[in-house]
């Protein structure tokens, strides 16, 4: 056992060593897959100073048309040396196939060390531009916009995201770049989904190696079934291209050029919810989800109030369906519900819950049944459709009026008549009549209050009128009025819900989007930030203001998610308030 045991460490100490002495050169190509007359950079880097009599292998099937160009770059960085050389050479294959480029070799301690074979395939002959070395061609041949998308041909419902990368190789390098038009999603509810930064990493396109990095991901979600179009997104990048010269120290001289690279369209082909066990109470769920009817109290005194809640749990489009209705008894006072959202946006779709509170006040004493309650959603996972059904609930009502029954309200008491000596008096058939006296209403204080009524109120209907002219001819001030009273109705809700952080981000934000919807007549909650952009562009509004309004929106979305003060809630919607206003004048 303990021989097995040495002889395994021996072997992965060996190993060990090999692997390190094989890192220490390595060979890299510009691509794996080209065509017959196309070129190849290679190059064989090495990480290790000390190393003599460098000797590139035999380029059998290949033609050397430009090489070797040496670099050397050294660094001390933390206390730690950094070295790097490199030999290049740009090569052109000579037939189509499978070819190798084998290893080259260095001497080290004595010792010789080899990189690791590259394989090409070599392909039909493409067309080339006139010019090979164009930067312009190169550019395009090097840096690649790029848009994935997780699912081709979801349901109607079902959540996918699409990710849009930036692809570039190693030979050139991106100095700026700025996106010059945003993608489209129509036919989808979309939300962007946050990122932290936008960092580079190492990936492959079309089997090559390649840096990337994403620009943007956004959550779709189909409103409709049939071909829906994801359109591109255009970008401006500023792209350093090699020259094929070096300059005195070695290292590569490149030429900046300008370019505009987009996105080719996707295509989305979104399925039709089954039309077979579809149950009568589905109102759009799609994803996996749990549903649940709970009570607060369920023993309580006439005029005390108990809490029914409906809840819907899970992963899916949370937000675009209609959560069950509840029965209650008649005798039962039910208010209408509260909603509650706490929804978190993911790669994999919407995913958290969605309440409906119902405030139940009960008038009579007794036991009451409310009736159990189900909820249906398609599972696109099993392709079939679920139903959750609770049990029944029970209020017990122990103290207050007892409830009136059919008997005690049509019942008639019959009693005898008693007689007495004044039920059937004498009806008396003469009177004696008297004048009464009078006051005259001449000359009274009255008489003169209202005689001199119309005289005072003329002057004082002039200067109300003269008033008022002078309130419609302030056209600045009369449109500030306005405006302010508009924003004020909007965000009532809002202004409601202060000290409940959730509830009033949620009523803020679309209080916002209801304005746009009134004032535009678009369906603002289903844009992004940039199309909202665009449209008030559109109308002419001044860059401070949308951005205000911009800055509110994403306020909204990120305090739902950190501690946030009644102070900054306050601040938050004075600041919504002050933005409507400020939209409304320039609308």
């Amino acid at each position: 056992m303990k021989l097995k045991l040495y002889i395994s460490l021996v072997f992965s100490f060996i190993t060990f060593l090999v692997n390190a002495q094989d890192n220490i050169i390595t060979a890299t190509v510009s691509k794996n897959k080209l065509g017959v007359n196309q070129r190849l950079r290679v190059t064989f880097a090495i990480k290790k100073q000390g190393g003599d009599n460098f000797k590139a292998p035999n380029f059998n099937n290949f033609k050397i048309v430009g090489g070797p160009s040496q670099a050397i770059s050294q660094s001390y960085k933390n206390g730690k040396l950094s070295f790097s050389q490199s030999y290049s050479y740009i090569l052109q294959p000579k037939r189509k196939g499978e070819l190798n480029i084998g290893a080259a070799s260095i001497e080290m301690n004595g010792k010789t060390i080899k990189s690791n074979p590259v394989k090409i395939i070599v392909l039909d002959a493409v067309d080339l531009p006139k010019n090979p070395n164009d930067p312009n061609y190169i550019a395009n041949q090097n840096i690649h916009l790029v848009a994935e998308i997780s699912k081709s041909n979801p349901y109607v419902g079902e959540g996918i995201y699409v990710e849009f990368r930036l692809y570039f190789s190693e030979n050139v390098g991106i100095y700026d770049n700025a996106i010059t038009e945003a993608p489209q999603y129509n036919g989808f509810w979309n939300q962007e989904i946050k990122r932290n930064g936008t960092p580079v990493k190492m990936g492959k396109y079309n089997g090559e190696r390649y840096r990337y990095a994403v620009l943007h991901k956004a959550l779709l979600i189909p409103t409709k079934d049939g071909k829906l179009t994801i359109d591109p997104i255009k970008m401006d990048i500023i792209v350093a291209v090699p020259t094929g010269r070096a300059d005195f120290f070695g290292n590569a001289i490149t030429r900046q050029v300008r370019k505009e690279f987009a996105s080719a369209k996707k295509i989305v082909r979104a399925k039709a919810l089954p039309l077979e066990n579809k149950p009568e109470d589905f109102t759009g769920a799609v994803g996996e989800f749990s549903f649940d009817v709970s009570l607060s109290k369920h023993t309580l005194k006439a005029n005390e109030s108990s809490q029914i809640k409906v809840a819907v749990n899970g992963k899916g489009n949370l937000k675009l369906f209609e959560l069950p209705k509840i029965e209650t008894p008649k005798e039962l006072e039910v208010y209408h519900p509260e909603r509650k959202e706490k929804v978190a946006i993911t790669s994999s779709g919407l995913k958290g819950n969605v309440t409906d509170s119902y405030t139940v006040v009960p008038e009579f004493k007794g036991k009451y049944k409310i009736p159990k309650t189900s909820f249906s959603y398609f599972n696109p996972k099993e392709k079939v459709y679920q139903t959750i059904t609770t049990d029944d609930l029970y209020v017990d009502v122990l103290e207050g009026k007892s409830l009136p029954t059919n008997n005690d309200a049509n019942q008639v008491t019959k009693q005898d008549v008693k007689v007495t000596g004044d039920n059937f008096r004498y009806i008396q058939t003469a009177s004696s009549l008297e004048p009464i006296s009078t006051s005259d209403f001449f000359k009274t204080p009255l008489y003169y209050v209202l005689l001199l009524l119309p005289i005072i109120a003329i002057p004082v209907g002039i200067f109300i009128n003269k008033k008022k002219e002078e309130r419609d001819g302030d056209i600045v001030g009369n449109k500030l009025r306005k405006a302010d009273k508009l924003a004020k109705k909007y965000l009532s809700e809002a202004q409601k819900q202060l000290g409940n952080k959730e509830a009033f981000y949620e009523a803020l934000e679309r209080a916002l989007h209801n304005y746009l919807k009134a004032k535009l007549g678009v369906e603002t909650s289903d844009i992004s930030r940039d199309k909202i952009t665009d449209l008030l562009q559109n109308k002419q509004i001044d860059n401070t203001t949308i951005k205000s309004f911009i800055d509110v929106l994403n306020d909204c979305d990120f305090a739902r998610y950190t501690p946030i003060t009644n102070v900054q809630m306050k601040e938050e919607y004075e600041k919504a308030k002050q933005v409507i206003t400020q939209l409304d004048k320039q609308l």
